[in-house]
């Protein structure tokens, strides 16, 4: 048996990437999988390679700061499996500027898209995850959350709130059977570093920046995910887990 079997997971920004990854694996562990995203056509091809594999998952579009799609999510999910029982919010968006680079609207859209979302979300999910007796919240914050990221401010303090919100969340809803721990990727080779690693400078400086001199791959951070999702960390709660090759160890 699986072990994410009879368990439903929600699961953010899952058209690519490493949301994407998370998606796969939990549908393979048995999850019944739902997965969110603005990438209509590319969430449906995930949607589809997980049932060509034998899962189960339905696919649908969001904008993940908006409480009218957070509720028309939670309704579909209801509708075609009964029960939330895992949410993994991992749409995020990178802006590396510096504050003095930084304009209001920016700061705000980063704000919103990388912590108001997972406010929302988890106000639209938790009182399910209640009536089903307990569940399990992994936020994707960033190593950016944990250490002073340099000429990125903005989404570095979005970050940091990622961390403290999942704090808050685990030590207030624990009497109800609800984790929450937050995961913080290093220098993974995804659709949203793609364009940075074209430089082969900056690939280097990651390499250096890195103990285990290798960018880590969206598969890293899914196993993580899967991890703190799974019974596997029942008696974890509240933590931060880095998947950074050793960057925080330095």
């Amino acid at each position: 048996m699986g072990r994410l079997e009879h368990k439903v997971a929600i699961i953010t920004g899952a058209a690519g990437g490493m949301g994407k990854a998370d998606a796969l694996l939990f549908a393979k562990e048995g999850a019944k999988v739902v997965v969110t995203d603005l990438q209509e056509v590319k969430l449906q091809e995930v949607v589809s390679e997980i049932r060509a594999n034998g899962g189960k998952a339905i696919g649908l579009k969001q904008n993940v700061t908006s409480e009218e799609d957070w509720a028309l999510v939670v309704e579909e999910t209801l509708r075609a499996y009964g029960q939330i029982n895992i949410l993994v919010n991992n749409a995020g968006v990178s802006d590396p500027t510096t504050f003095m680079d930084q304009t209001v609207e920016r700061w705000e859209r980063t704000m919103s898209i990388n912590v108001t979302s997972i406010f929302i979300g988890q106000k639209a999910v938790i009182p399910h995850m209640i009536a089903a007796g307990g569940g399990s919240i992994v936020n994707i914050s960033s190593i950016a959350g944990l250490t002073g990221g340099s000429g990125a401010g903005p989404y570095t303090a979005s970050k940091g709130a990622v961390r403290m919100l999942t704090k808050a969340t685990a030590v207030d809803y624990a009497k109800h059977n609800i984790r929450a721990n937050s995961i913080h990727p290093g220098y993974i080779e995804t659709p949203m570093t793609e364009d940075l690693l074209k430089d082969e400078t900056m690939k280097q400086w990651f390499y250096a920046q890195t103990p285990l001199m290798r960018l880590g791959t969206a598969d890293d951070i899914a196993k993580g995910v899967l991890f703190l999702a799974s019974d596997d960390s029942s008696y974890i709660t509240g933590v931060e887990l880095p998947i950074d090759g050793g960057y925080y160890a330095k």
